[in-house]
C-alpha cells in the first residue's frame, strides 16, 4: 500500500512505483514523476473514484497525490477560496481529478490557474468541453459519443484492483439497500443468505443504504456469516478483501458494489431485490453484463450451486490511466 503522511495543508499520499495490482506489464509508464491534486467533496464514493485513477497511474509510474478538500463549503466562491487556501504552497501540478457537481467550478479555476490539465469524473454539470478529460459511465450517453475529450466507461472508476498472484481464498457479500431503481426485501434476501452460507464460512459488509437492524437479523439467523459492518471498517479494507476474493456475492440495487466486485476478478453472482423500474439505464446495464458473462445471477446459481468464472475481468480504471498517459504523458502515441 502507499506510505502517507499528512501536513496542515491537505493529506498528501506518496505513492511508490510498484506493480501491486497489475496481472501484466502495462503497455505505457509514466516517463517522468507527475504530480496528481485531487480536489474532493468529502463523499466518501467520488473520493473512491478519484484515489481509483490516481492509484492506477501510481501502478505505471512514480506519482505524487495531494487531496485538498472543499467539503461544507457552499457557493461557488467559497469553493473556489477553500480550494485556493487548500492548495497553496504545494508544487505545481500536472494532473488535477475531481469527482461531483461541487468541485467543477474549482477544478477549471485551479487548472488554469496552474496550467494543469483538469479530468472530471462522471458527467459534469457544465459543457464537457470546457474539461480537458471527463472519465463518464457509459450509461450516462446510451447512443455512444464522437467527443475528443471523453472517455467512456463500464460504470464507476474503483480502487479494486486484481493481485498479482492467483492465490485467492476469500468469500465474500456485498449488500446495498432501498434506491431510486430498487426497492427492498430483508426476507427474501435472508432466505438467499442462508442458502449461499450453507456452502461454508462468508464475510458480509453493507452500505450506508442497507436498512437499520437487518444486520442484526443477519447476525442471529445466519452464524456462518461474519458481519462487518461499513461503519467500523477503514478506507482499504473493502478493495483489499475483493482483490483476495475467490467468490463474491453482491446485490443488485448497489451499482458501485457491482462494478467493485467485477473488477476484483473473482467469480461474482448478484443477489437480486425488488426491481422500482423495469426499463431504467441502470437495469440495462445489467442485463448487458449478464449477457455478457460478468456474473452469475441467484436464479442461475440455485440450479448449478456453482458460480462461473467471469469471461473477463473489468479493468477500467488501469484502461483509464493507460489513457491519461498516452494523451498527456505520451502525447505522441495518441
Amino acid at each position: 500500500m502507499p506510505s502517507t503522511r499528512v501536513d496542515r495543508r491537505s493529506t498528501l499520499l506518496k505513492f511508490r512505483f510498484a506493480k501491486k495490482g497489475l496481472m501484466s506489464q502495462p503497455d505505457l509508464v509514466v516517463t517522468k514523476p507527475l504530480i496528481l491534486w485531487l480536489l474532493g467533496d468529502g463523499k466518501p464514493g467520488h473520493q473512491n473514484q478519484s484515489l481509483g485513477l490516481a492509484e492506477a497511474l501510481a501502478r505505471r509510474g512514480p506519482c505524487e497525490v495531494h487531496r485538498i478538500s472543499i467539503v461544507g463549503k457552499r457557493g461557488f466562491l467559497a469553493r473556489l477560496k477553500a480550494a485556493n487556501q487548500a492548495s497553496a504552497g504545494l508544487p505545481k501540478p500536472d494532473l488535477i481529478i475531481s469527482a461531483g457537481h461541487a468541485t467543477h467550478i474549482a477544478l477549471l479555476w485551479l487548472a488554469r490557474k496552474h496550467r494543469a490539465k483538469s479530468i472530471v469524473l462522471m458527467s459534469p454539470s457544465l459543457p464537457t468541453s470546457w474539461f480537458d478529460l471527463c472519465i463518464v459511465p457509459a450509461h450516462d450517453f446510451p447512443h455512444g459519443s464522437k467527443k475528443a475529450n471523453l472517455i467512456l466507461t463500464r460504470g464507476a472508476l474503483n480502487r479494486v484492483a486484481p493481485p498479482e498472484t492467483c492465490d485467492r481464498s476469500g468469500r465474500m457479500i456485498l449488500i446495498g439497500g432501498p434506491s431510486s431503481s430498487h426497492g427492498w426485501d430483508g426476507r427474501q434476501l435472508l432466505d438467499s443468505l442462508a442458502e449461499i452460507s450453507a456452502t461454508g464460512d462468508w464475510q458480509l459488509t453493507d452500505s450506508r443504504r442497507t436498512p437499520a437492524g437487518f444486520l442484526d437479523q443477519i447476525r442471529q439467523s445466519l452464524p456462518a456469516i461474519e458481519v462487518f459492518p461499513h461503519q467500523e471498517t477503514t478506507a482499504d479494507w473493502l478493495p483489499e478483501k475483493l482483490a483476495g476474493a475467490a467468490e463474491i456475492w453482491v446485490t443488485e440495487d448497489s451499482v458501485s458494489m457491482i462494478y467493485e466486485a467485477l473488477s476484483s476478478g473473482a467469480k461474482v453472482g448478484l443477489l437480486p431485490a425488488p426491481r422500482n423500474q423495469n426499463h431504467s439505464r441502470v437495469l440495462r446495464g445489467l442485463e448487458q453484463l449478464i449477457v455478457d458473462g460478468f456474473f452469475t445471477p441467484f436464479a442461475m446459481w440455485e440450479k448449478s450451486r456453482a458460480l462461473k468464472v467471469p469471461n473477463s475481468i473489468l479493468r477500467e480504471a488501469d484502461r483509464c490511466a493507460e489513457e491519461v498517459i498516452r494523451r498527456f504523458d505520451h502525447p505522441q502515441t495518441g
